[in-house]
């Protein structure tokens, strides 16, 4: 039991190391070659996470969405069309109207979130869905560790959901 106890620990400790090295691993991507995620993607985890957090039962006008976030009602008006043609979030319009979310926080992967936003995660271009094959690509010596980069951010953020931001 103890031995249990002992591996459990270990893998907590594993695990929060892993998410501080894949933070800085970002960081730097974004400075260094131009990996990060859009301003539409972020405004889109946060419009979900704030309906998460305050829909009930109802339906949340954006305008509340929009003052509790400090984001821009026009921007957010952009970015609910994708939200909503992709059956993530659900409209009324009218009095009590406003949006939703469409299925329990648990069920949206935040992956999912940011390839219905953004353009492109791959840190790298030739590694970019649809890019077409690198006459490099047989003696690169940096592909293995785009792949891999790619694989671990791909991996965290498909191992993320809202319920985990609430």
């Amino acid at each position: 039991m103890i031995k249990h106890k002992e591996n459990i620990k270990r893998k907590d400790v594993f695990n929060f190391f892993l998410e501080k090295i894949l933070v800085v691993m970002i960081e730097l991507l974004s400075m260094e070659v131009g990996f990060m995620i859009s301003t539409r993607g972020r405004y889109a985890i946060r419009v979900m996470l704030d309906l998460a957090i305050n829909q009930g039962d109802g339906y949340v006008p954006m305008k509340n969405v929009a003052d509790r976030q400090n984001l821009s009602l026009k921007y957010l008006e952009q970015i609910l069309p994708i939200l909503s043609k992709n059956k993530m979030i659900e409209g009324l319009q009218g009095k009590g109207g406003g949006y939703r979310l469409t299925k329990d926080p648990s069920e949206y992967v935040i992956g999912d979130i940011l390839r219905l936003t953004e353009k492109d995660l791959a840190p790298v271009s030739c590694l970019s869905e649809g890019a077409p094959i690198c006459e490099r690509r047989a003696e690169c010596r940096t592909i293995g560790f785009w792949e891999g980069l790619n694989d671990i951010v791909n991996e965290y953020i498909d191992s993320k959901t809202l319920a985990d931001l609430i």
